[in-house]
C-alpha cells in the first residue's frame, strides 16, 4: 500500500489495553498496534494499574504502529492522546516515578469518604460547581487517599515535590521528557476539582477534598500544541496537539457537533454523551454535566450517563465462567433462542453508575430455572447493556434534552450485529454504526489535526465522517414494554438506595 502524509498518531490508553493507531489526513486508519495491560485487584472493590506498564505499552505500540506503516516519524504531523478518565497517578516531579500504582476509575475504596461528605451536606455545592456527583468514580478522593496512605506523600505534595495527573497528563509528561505538566478541559472536568463556570481549578473544592493546588496541572483546550515529544522516543520531535478523555474523544470522532446529537460507546463500560452546546444542562436525574470539548476560548458542554460494566460482562463470561470462547460467540448464542425466557443480568460488579449511583450494589442473575442454558445467560449479559442505555436516554429526556433521532454507537461491542439490533429495538430509535469503530482514537486524531491546522474547522472533519450500517427498530411495543418491566424488577433486587 502506498501512503503519503501528513499522518496523525492517536494514542488510545484504555482500561484493559493501550492502542496506537496511525491515521492519514482523511482520518483513514493506516496501521494499528495494541497491547493488553494488567489489572490488579488488591482488595474487593479496589482496582489498580501499573502506571509504568501503561507508559511502556504506550511507547511500544506507538513505535510499532509507525514501523508497520513504513512511514518516517518526520511525516507525522501531530499526536493525539485519549485516555481512560478519572484514573489517578501521582508521581515525583524530579524522577517521574509514580509513588503508587494508579487508582482506576472503577475503584470504590473511597466510597465511605464520599458518603461522609454527602452526609456533611456538601453534595449540592459540589454538583453546582462541577456538574458531578459525590462518588468514588471521580478523581479527587482517590488523590487524597494516595496522599494520606503513601508515607510522606502529603508533606511532599505540600512542598511541591509531587505531581498529579489523569492518564493523559501522565503520558504527556513522559512524552515530553517531563517538560509539560498539563491536562485538557475534558479530563479536568472529571476530577471533582474543576469549576464548569470559571473553566479552571476551584480552590474551595481543593480545600474540601484536601488536594494541594501545587499538585495540579495546567488546564488547556482539546486542540492545541501542548509540547513536542523527545526526539529519541519516536525518531522526531512530534507535536502533541490533541487531548481528550475517551468519551469526549468518541463524541468528537462521531462528529456530534450539534446540540442534541448523542453517541454511546461500548467498551469496558458504556457511556452515552449528548452535546448540549454552550449550555451546561443541569440534571435532576443524576446524570453528569461535563465538558464536551474546548476549542480556543469556546467550551461546548455535554450531558453524560456512565455505565460501569458493558463489554466487561462479556469478558467475565469468557474468562471467569467459560460460557463463551470469544465475544463474538455471545451474539450467536443470543440469536439461538427466541427470547430471554425471563432471565436478566444486572452487571453491578463494581456498583451501579448513572442514573442510580449505588456503589454498594452487586451483580445478580435472576429468573433462572432448570431450563436456563448458557445461551440465556449470554443473552442476558448483552440485553443488560441495552437496558442500561435505555435508562440513560430516558434520564436525558426527563432532564429536558430532546429525544434523539438516532444513536451513534462505537467501541468493541458495536461490532455485534445482534446487540445493535436489540439496542435499536429497546430504544425505538435508529442506531448508526460508523466504518471506524475506534472512534475514540479517531476523535483524538481529529483534535490533533485541528490543533496543527490539517483540518481548518469542524465542517472539514464532519465532511469525512461515514457510517457502515444502520439498524432500524422492529420490536412490537408490547414486547419492548415487557422486557423493560422485567429489567426494572431485576434492577430493584440489587439497589440499596
Amino acid at each position: 500500500m502506498s501512503v503519503s502524509g501528513p499522518f496523525i498518531l492517536a494514542i488510545d490508553q484504555g482500561t484493559t489495553s493501550t492502542r496506537s493507531i496511525l491515521f492519514d489526513s482523511r482520518l483513514t486508519r493506516i496501521s494499528a498496534s495494541q497491547r493488553e495491560i494488567g489489572q490488579c485487584y488488591p482488595r474487593p472493590g479496589w482496582v489498580e494499574h501499573d502506571a509504568d506498564e501503561i507508559w511502556t505499552s504506550t511507547l511500544a505500540t506507538a513505535r510499532r504502529a509507525v514501523a508497520q506503516a513504513g512511514v518516517l516519524a518526520a511525516d507525522i504531523a501531530a499526536i493525539g492522546i485519549t485516555n481512560q478518565r478519572e484514573t489517578v497517578v501521582v508521581w515525583d516531579r524530579a524522577t517521574g516515578a509514580p509513588i503508587h500504582k494508579a487508582i482506576v476509575w472503577q475503584d470504590r475504596r473511597t466510597a465511605s469518604v464520599c458518603e461522609a461528605l454527602r452526609s456533611g451536606g456538601h453534595e449540592q455545592a459540589v454538583r453546582d460547581a462541577t456538574g458531578l456527583l459525590l462518588d468514588p468514580y471521580f478523581s479527587a478522593t482517590k488523590i487524597a487517599w494516595l496522599l494520606d496512605e503513601v508515607p510522606g506523600a502529603r508533606a511532599r505534595a505540600e512542598r511541591g515535590e509531587l505531581a498529579f495527573g489523569t492518564i493523559d497528563c501522565f503520558l504527556l509528561w513522559r512524552l515530553t521528557g517531563g517538560r509539560v505538566h498539563a491536562t485538557d478541559a475534558t479530563n479536568a472536568s472529571r476530577t471533582l476539582l474543576f469549576d464548569l463556570q470559571s473553566g479552571d481549578w476551584n480552590e474551595t473544592l481543593c480545600d474540601l477534598f484536601r488536594v494541594p493546588p501545587s499538585l495540579l496541572p495546567r488546564v488547556g483546550g482539546n486542540a492545541e500544541i501542548y509540547g513536542t515529544t523527545d526526539r529519541d522516543l519516536l525518531g522526531a520531535a512530534i507535536p502533541v496537539a490533541g487531548m481528550a478523555g475517551d468519551q469526549q474523544a468518541a463524541l468528537f470522532g462521531q462528529a456530534c457537533f450539534y446540540p442534541g446529537m448523542v453517541k454511546s460507546t461500548y467498551g469496558t463500560g458504556c457511556f452515552a454523551v449528548m452535546n448540549t452546546s454552550d449550555t451546561p444542562l443541569r440534571s435532576n436525574n443524576r446524570l453528569l454535566t461535563t465538558v464536551a470539548y474546548r476549542l480556543g476560548n469556546e467550551t461546548t458542554f455535554a450531558l453524560e450517563g456512565s455505565i460501569f460494566i458493558a463489554g466487561a460482562a462479556i469478558k467475565w463470561l469468557r474468562d471467569n465462567l467459560g460460557i463463551v470462547d470469544s465475544a463474538a460467540q455471545s451474539a450467536d448464542l443470543a440469536a439461538s433462542i427466541p427470547d430471554n425466557d425471563g432471565v436478566y443480568m444486572v452487571p453491578a460488579f463494581t456498583g451501579l453508575g448513572a442514573p442510580h449511583w449505588d456503589p454498594h450494589a452487586r451483580a445478580a442473575l435472576s429468573g433462572m430455572t432448570l431450563g436456563t442454558t448458557r445461551a440465556h445467560i449470554a443473552r442476558a449479559a448483552l440485553e443488560a447493556v441495552a437496558y442500561q442505555t435505555m435508562d440513560l436516554v430516558a434520564a436525558m429526556t426527563a432532564d429536558g434534552a430532546p429525544a434523539p433521532d438516532v444513536m451513534r454507537v462505537d467501541g468493541g461491542m458495536a461490532a455485534n450485529d445482534w446487540f445493535c439490533g436489540f439496542l435499536a429495538d429497546m430504544l425505538a430509535t435508529r442506531v448508526d454504526r460508523p466504518v471506524e469503530l475506534e472512534t475514540t482514537a479517531r476523535g483524538a486524531a481529529a483534535l490533533a489535526g485541528l490543533g496543527v491546522g490539517i483540518f481548518p474547522d469542524l465542517a472539514a472533519i464532519e465532511a469525512i465522517s461515514n457510517f457502515d450500517r444502520s439498524f432500524e427498530p422492529g420490536m412490537e411495543n408490547a414486547e419492548r414494554e415487557a422486557n423493560a418491566k422485567g429489567w426494572q424488577c431485576a434492577l430493584a433486587g440489587v439497589l440499596n438506595n
